[in-house]
């Protein structure tokens, strides 16, 4: 079937719907000089016209699908495979010279003042076709050798030199118009922050002192005077000094009829509540957040310099607020006192809704276990009228663990959850001044959870309470969370007959997995991307060649329990201190996992990723909770696996229905790469390569092989290589994954699969939500 549709795709002529006497755009490359360090890459998005796009670069797939359509655009499905495709790209000369002038503009912003670019056409008139090369000679680029100061303004000059080491430009660097234009932008922050309300970057500029025939250029950055509002001037504001303003007043306006001028925008009736250093008008008799609240979240202060960073601040504290839906601050000058210039700081609030209730209807996949679910929440965003989140939760979920749907109802393979939760916008905790609480960034949650699952070998309740914080960065490229406290009682009211004796009949480590115990952790975990938000530009490129994400936590378990039940010196029950009767777990777990992606151009990107995890159980346990331990294989992991059905180590399933129970470990090792190429409409394919295992810390009896070992672990790094096609809709990613076993670790199993493929043994398919990594 593939090999009937793609002959009639290349059937159909790549120039079926080009207009008689046009010419199809069929290739564009630009060759640079071997001489310089600049990147034909690099310079891509330059040009104003390029061809249609290039499947593994030499199959036009998605001019191919157009071209499928008829002439006769009023059909519907040729209208469709016209929306699935591209049209075809015509040659214009204008745009030829348009991408000339534009490579010669970005590399005379690099530095390379004396750049040249030719074009050359190469035009096949009779099939229709033409191809352009662009040949770029940058020459040698203008370097600085020395960056002088003009400033007149003598305070302005102390703070911008202060910290000149923090400066981006120094003697050695290119030319670089971009470089410039950060360095104003870095000053006008800087002197923004120190009080100077009306300083913008124009008042910055850079004077090039360049000799005849020399690359050397001597750089002057001049920061200007101000501008003069009339003829005159006064004694307070000269010709050569920038004026620095204080806050006067802080006034938030909750019912302002628009956004527009401060003045106007406040309603007549308003009612003015004045708390501390704010003062609060509310436009309607619906006082619906206390001042204090937003008095929390104010870090414009009356009767200090202006900044810019107080001002962001506030935007990102007041973001916070659930009840609040958009955010405005306006600065109004006032009259000058005593010589000083002043600001009225206005901040205008719209409100959100107060209550909410969502029904959802969702698919679920767990590493390709299908399943489905039904939920409902509700979400009351300004309780005690201080914008504390009250959520609650319900949901039941079906998911069977084989992904297999037969015997829906009777199969056992169904969980109900339940949740209710408070989330305080601001950070709490006993005896913590308030200046330091001003200052955190943090939101404070308290949670109550309930999980009843269903397996066919069991059935499990996990009851669980949690204290946390979080942090997170306005533009959520850094999250934080601390789980000060979060306890989990994890209780197996019945199981079917012998369960556990059939998963562990004569180790009791792995039994403890599978009956009651009692968790109490703390942990902190670490995220941070420089993957910006969608619709913001960089500051050179559109397109975002480096993008990378790291996740980090750590997390113990049953210290603080182990203390108080060693220093009371509490009665030992088989060996272990128990609470309530019931034995409490106690480990030491951290995860580590980096991925970096290289977008090559707008259509493909090679991405990379590598993880490790290490759990360590001490104390009063032998063994890691089941729940907290490490598995392999699936959607998320190598490839060539279903979900928990690789390793540990070199261990060998025998019984899949019982051995995916010892098929988890202490140890993990991922490594992945993968090439991903948009084909055409939403469709994307990738080829991958995935490499890793699990591992024990502990020669454990049920699972033989298992244990890491320093002199042998490398040979049990099981591999997978597939291929992948993804469905991007914006919002969502639908992935569907083939993998197929390279290499093999498991003992009396085929070692090297990739020599002696057999489909139904060494492939597995996967269907998820998102990019692996």
């Amino acid at each position: 079937m593939v090999l009937s549709v793609t002959a009639l795709l290349w059937s159909c002529s790549t120039t079926r719907h080009v207009p008689d006497g046009s010419m199809l755009l069929d290739d564009v490359r630009i060759v640079v000089d071997d001489t310089t360090d600049v990147e034909s890459a690099d310079l891509t998005n330059y040009l104003r016209q390029t061809p249609n796009h290039k499947v593994l670069g030499f199959a036009k797939l998605q001019l191919a699908t157009y071209n499928l359509s008829g002439r006769d655009s009023s059909k519907w499905y040729n209208r469709w495979l016209r929306r699935l495709g591209q049209a075809p790209v015509i040659y214009d000369a204008d745009l030829t010279d348009a991408s000339r002038r534009q490579l010669r503009q970005a590399l005379v912003n690099m530095g390379y003042m004396g750049a040249d670019v030719e074009v050359d056409t190469i035009a096949r008139p009779d099939k229709k076709k033409i191809s352009v090369n662009y040949r770029v000679h940058p020459g040698q680029a203008h370097r600085i050798t020395s960056i002088a100061y003009d400033i007149p303004d003598t305070t302005v000059a102390r703070l911008v030199l202060r910290d000149s080491v923090m400066f981006t430009l120094s003697p050695g660097d290119h030319l670089d118009r971009n470089a410039l234009e950060e360095e104003r932008t870095l000053i006008t922050a800087r002197l923004r922050n120190a009080g100077y309300y009306a300083f913008s970057k124009e008042y910055i500029n850079f004077i090039a002192d360049t000799a005849e025939n020399s690359l050397d250029v001597g750089l002057t950055m001049v920061i200007r005077p101000p501008k003069q509002a009339s003829g005159t001037q006064t004694a307070t504001d000269t010709a050569t000094t920038h004026s620095r303003y204080e806050i006067n007043r802080v006034i938030f306006v909750t019912g302002a009829t628009s956004m527009g001028n401060p003045l106007q925008s406040i309603p007549a009736n308003a009612d003015t509540v004045t708390y501390r250093n704010i003062s609060v008008i509310y436009g309607s008799s619906d006082h619906y957040i206390l001042p204090s609240a937003l008095e929390e979240k104010c870090f414009i202060q009356p009767g200090k310099r202006y900044s810019a960073w107080a001002v962001d601040r506030t935007y990102e504290a007041l973001a916070q607020l659930g009840i609040i839906k958009s955010i405005n601050i306006e600065m109004v000058p006032v009259p000058e006192l005593d010589g000083v210039k002043r600001l009225d700081a206005y901040i205008f609030l719209s409100r959100n809704k107060k209550q909410g209730v969502t029904l959802e209807l969702e698919g679920t996949n767990s590493e390709g276990d299908f399943g489905f679910g039904v939920g409902l929440a509700y979400q009351h965003r300004n309780l005690a009228h201080r914008s504390n989140l009250l959520s609650a939760k319900l949901r039941v979920n079906y998911e069977s663990l084989s992904g297999n749907l037969s015997n829906l109802i009777n199969d056992r393979y169904t969980e109900y959850a339940g949740e209710v939760g408070i989330t305080f916008p601001k950070f709490l905790f006993p005896f913590v001044s308030r200046s330091f609480k001003l200052r955190s960034k943090a939101t404070t949650e308290f949670a109550l959870s309930f999980n009843y699952q269903e397996r066919p070998e069991y059935t499990r309740i996990i009851a669980g309470a949690a204290w946390k914080y979080k942090w997170n960065t306005r533009d959520n490229r850094e999250r934080r969370t601390l789980d000060l406290v979060d306890i989990n009682y994890v209780y197996l009211p019945e199981s079917t007959i012998d369960f556990i004796n059939q998963i562990a009949p004569s180790n009791p480590l792995l039994r403890y997995s599978y009956e009651d115990h009692f968790i109490m952790r703390t942990g902190y975990t670490y995220y941070r991307t420089n993957k910006r938000i969608a619709g913001t530009q960089l500051r050179r490129y559109s397109l975002q060649r480096s993008v990378y994400s790291l996740r980090a936590s750590v997390e113990t378990a049953g210290n603080l329990l182990y203390a108080v039940s060693s220093l009371s010196k509490m009665k030992r029950h088989n060996g272990v201190y128990t609470l309530f009767g019931i034995q409490y777990s106690q480990y030491a777990k951290a995860e580590f996992d980096y991925s970096y992606t290289r977008n090559l151009n707008t259509r493909h990107s090679l991405s990379f990723h590598a993880g490790v995890g290490l759990g360590v159980p001490y104390g009063n346990s032998r063994v890691l909770p089941f729940e907290k331990r490490f598995y392999a294989g699936g959607a998320n992991g190598v490839r060539g696996w279903g979900v928990r059905t690789l390793g540990p180590g070199s261990f060998d399933s025998k019984n899949s229905v019982t051995d995916f129970i010892n098929q988890c470990g202490d140890i993990r090792l991922d490594l992945s790469a993968e090439y991903r190429a948009k084909l055409f409409w939403v469709f994307e394919g990738a080829m991958f390569v995935d490499a890793g295992n699990i591992w024990t810390i502990h020669n454990y009896e049920n699972q033989p092989g298992g244990m890491f070992r320093f002199d042998t672990f490398w040979k049990q790094i099981a591999v997978a290589y597939g291929v992948g096609l993804r469905m991007d809709f914006s919002y969502f990613l639908l992935r569907f994954d083939l993998g197929v076993k390279a290499h093999n670790p498991a003992n009396n199993q085929e070692r090297w699969p990739i020599i002696h493929p057999r489909w139904k043994r060494d492939t597995s398919f996967h269907f998820s939500v998102g990019y692996p990594f």
